[in-house]
């Protein structure tokens, strides 16, 4: 074979470690960039908090930005948050304002921490043990008997007294964790469920005995297993499906809701303002004191300076990141002002690329700085992922929108007269919105709402039960 030499031309882009941190911080949610600066100022000693920073409002280029963006200290009282129709105190509209301050993100021990009020110290430490040997499901990570016996052993508490605690924490909350398996956690939770609960001895027959058919999801096989009626069956397994079948989520951080906004949205002398949350956009400076005495050393110094040049790409990324969060939420509001005043039937369609078009950036870069960011509104705190909404095929409404359209008519609809996916298709198609009867019934079964058949047949029972009851 002959050895050949040829030259090509082409373009190769090549990541400077600098931009590879700025795209890195960019995609941090908020308690990960708190760490990132946390670590940043334990290991490099000529970094410091801006405490001027923290102090005054949130740096703008130019004085017409100042205006569309509040300072710090002029974020509004409870007051200015209030828009007809919601209400930002709400508990449990804006349930994601529920910061657990102080508490601890172990979820063995958060769990631990609420047993302590409730157990004697020898109780405490078995309960201790049951949650140690739980794995992140909520599950036994070892056979029952095994871990009773170890149990009783290391605490000194016999087989009885040792599984007494494990029951306390199987119906407790969440109840379903240090269960043996999927059967013994769902159990309980059915049995917990308070008051008539409809279709409930069904569905412990379900769970009891057609287990296995149910993970086939062949309901008609099912209803013959148990002798029971196909729309019996469907209910029970509805149910089924409403529990939870990894309690030991529940106890995760996130998973409770507990999220701290990165921007702030309110209306105030008829405009939207938008501002950073301080606890989340610290921002660091390098010690003036220690730059100016690295400028004048000599080179036994260099291990300070690749130090000094890591500190001004931290503070550089960061601030990159700070006005690429501020400017995209500022558009975001701007595009979303209906749904902020009027709900989500006025959610306007919106793109990643239209928001990238309108602040002069990549698709990409938006996406990273919309992920696991959150936006404090008069509605509720919401990822700003929530605000992207597809257009409506043929239409000029979003799908989102016409979702809550639906949602509105069935919640309005007579009780005796539950309405048809067809009628709710001609009903949106007086307003305006021509959508076919299958796109009705993707967003009604995306809503968890049964058929009109099944809602007429429930609506029948309910007198029935409240007479039994």
């Amino acid at each position: 074979m002959k050895a050949t030499l040829s030259t090509q031309m082409g373009q190769q882009l090549h990541l400077t470690p600098q931009l590879l941190q700025s795209i890195r911080l960019l995609q941090l949610n908020g308690m990960q960039l708190e760490q990132e600066i946390q670590r940043a100022l334990e290991t490099n000693p000529l970094l410091e908090l801006d405490e001027a920073a923290e102090e005054r409002a949130d740096a703008t280029e130019t004085a017409a930005a100042t205006q569309d963006v509040a300072a710090f200290d002029e974020l509004p009282e409870s007051s200015m948050w209030d828009v007809a129709g919601s209400s930002w105190q709400d508990g449990d509209d804006d349930r994601m304002q529920r910061v657990a301050a102080g508490e601890s993100s172990d979820p063995q021990l958060r769990a631990l921490q609420r047993l302590s009020l409730e157990l004697a110290p020898r109780e405490l430490a078995v309960a201790a043990f049951w949650l140690e040997h739980c794995d992140d499901a909520g599950y036994l990570d070892a056979p029952l008997a095994q871990l009773q016996l170890l149990a009783s052993a290391l605490c000194d508490v016999d087989a009885e007294g040792v599984e007494a605690v494990r029951q306390y924490i199987l119906h407790g909350d969440p109840v379903g964790l240090a269960a043996q398996d999927l059967h013994e956690c769902l159990c309980v939770q059915l049995r917990a469920l308070p008051g008539r609960v409809p279709a409930r001895h069904l569905a412990l027959r379900v769970l009891d005995e057609g287990l296995v058919t149910l993970a086939s999801h062949d309901y008609a096989a099912l209803a013959r297993e148990l002798d029971a009626e196909i729309a019996d069956i469907h209910e029970a397994v509805r149910l089924i499906l409403s529990l939870q079948p990894r309690p030991g989520e529940s106890l995760l951080p996130d998973s409770n809701g507990v999220v701290i906004p990165d921007v702030i949205a309110w209306h105030a002398d008829g405009q939207w303002r938008v501002a950073l949350n301080p606890a989340t956009s610290r921002r660091l400076s390098i010690n003036p004191q220690y730059e100016q005495a690295l400028g004048e050393a000599g080179d036994a110094a260099q291990p300070l300076r690749d130090m000094l040049q890591e500190a001004r790409w931290l503070t550089r990324g960061l601030s990159m990141r700070y006005d690429t969060l501020l400017r995209t939420a500022r558009v975001i509001i701007e595009r979303q002002a209906g749904f902020l005043t009027r709900g989500e039937e006025a959610m306007a369609p919106l793109t990643l690329k239209e928001v990238a078009d309108a602040i002069g950036m990549h698709e990409s870069t938006v996406s990273r700085i919309t992920t696991g960011k959150y936006l404090q509104t008069p509605r509720g705190t919401l990822e700003l992922k929530h605000f992207f909404a597809v257009r409506l095929e043929g239409a000029s409404v979003s799908g989102q929108a016409v979702k809550a359209m639906v949602r509105r008519l069935i919640d309005a609809e007579p009780a005796g007269r539950p309405l048809a996916d067809e009628a709710i298709a001609g009903l949106l198609s007086r307003q305006g919105v021509n959508i076919a009867r299958r796109t009705v019934a993707k967003y009604r079964e995306q809503l968890d709402i049964a058929p009109a058949r099944e809602r007429r047949r429930a609506n029948a029972r309910a007198p029935q039960l409240a007479r039994v009851g």
